[in-house]
């Protein structure tokens, strides 16, 4: 993986802890929120692989939407970007439709209280022996994660205290702030404020624990890459976000096939954990909520629902046919 590639594809991977790690009081800088989930590949922003561009309405984003039914059961699933800028408008159409006929939200995760995010940050992300990022980076690493830390208003002694996938998230997710990109405008925060005004039913599929761990169980190693290449990530943080926006807004599936997974698969490790692992477990989920009668609104991070590996193809696989929707 190169390292433009590479700094991409972490970019993708953190928009999940935007809106729950923020506000713990364990970053130095009020610009030093959490974010991303989108992430690798070279396509050049706003044009898919046929070179066609697609241009985003913002006042009406169209993003991408499918069915899987039989005669008593409906679940739609919807990808989704869990910060967005507050201005762009998609929950409208089809996708408001399908939401106020569905009895029940299903997210990734239901965020716990602040005392055990803390409690869970605290011991996976923090160094708690009195050891320091520093001891596990060379001489140039700690240069280059100072001077990174820094261009955001960082500083090293605090992120000193982190271990490096947690250092690396809040590195990549501070620009959202300055770029305008917000997580209580994130697809998450819209549906599930939705869902408690109309009085549906919200269930997570992973605990707050299991999203955490799914980085900080990774080898230190791959820890201290992803923390250089999200250091190296920051000068075109606001091409990578807008572009993710734009391909997420239109239903530019391919586009974000691209820009989420692709520079994950050339680490096939981290992919299994993150990406391909977690879309075979959903895919039990949903074949067995199959089962039973009624109607479900999923809504998990776009990436899961493009490419090869997408929980689609797995339920597919399973001769479970899921269509999409058009509109």
């Amino acid at each position: 993986m190169t390292i433009k590639r590479a700094a991409r594809a972490f970019l993708g991977l953190i928009a999940r802890f935007a809106a729950p790690v923020s506000g713990l009081g364990l970053l130095a800088s009020p610009q030093a929120a959490l974010a991303g989930e989108i992430a690798a590949g070279e396509i050049a922003p706003g044009e898919t692989a046929a070179g066609e561009t697609i241009q985003l309405d913002r006042s009406d984003a169209d993003p991408a939407l499918w069915k899987l039914s039989d005669g008593d059961t409906t679940i739609w699933l919807f990808g989704t970007m869990h910060a967005l800028k507050p201005d762009l408008v998609w929950f409208d159409d089809a996708v408001s439709e399908a939401f106020a006929g569905s009895d029940e939200l299903v997210i990734e995760m239901l965020e716990p209280d602040t005392a055990t995010m803390q409690k869970v940050i605290g011991t996976s992300g923090i160094y708690t022996d009195g050891s320091t990022l520093s001891q596990r980076l060379s001489s140039e690493q700690r240069t280059h994660l100072v001077e990174a830390g820094a261009s955001l208003g960082i500083p090293m002694q605090a992120l000193d205290r982190m271990k490096p996938w947690f250092a690396a998230v809040t590195l990549s997710a501070a620009p959202l702030t300055q770029l305008g990109y917000d997580p209580k405008a994130g697809a998450e925060a819209v549906l599930q404020g939705s869902a408690r005004e109309q009085g549906k039913t919200i269930a997570g599929l992973e605990s707050f624990e299991e999203q955490m761990g799914f980085f900080s169980t990774l080898p230190e190693e791959q820890q201290v890459a992803f923390l250089m290449d999200a250091a190296s990530s920051l000068a075109e943080a606001g091409e990578v976000y807008a572009e993710s926006e734009r391909a997420w807004g239109v239903g530019d599936v391919l586009a974000t096939e691209r820009l989420i997974n692709e520079g994950l698969q050339d680490t096939p490790e981290v992919y299994e954990v993150l990406i391909k692992g977690r879309n075979r477990e959903w895919a039990d989920w949903i074949q067995t909520r199959m089962e039973q009668p009624g109607n479900v609104f999923v809504a998990v991070g776009a990436g899961h629902l493009a490419g090869t590996d997408s929980v689609q193809s797995v339920l597919a696989q399973r001769g479970l046919t899921v269509e999409r929707v058009e509109y």
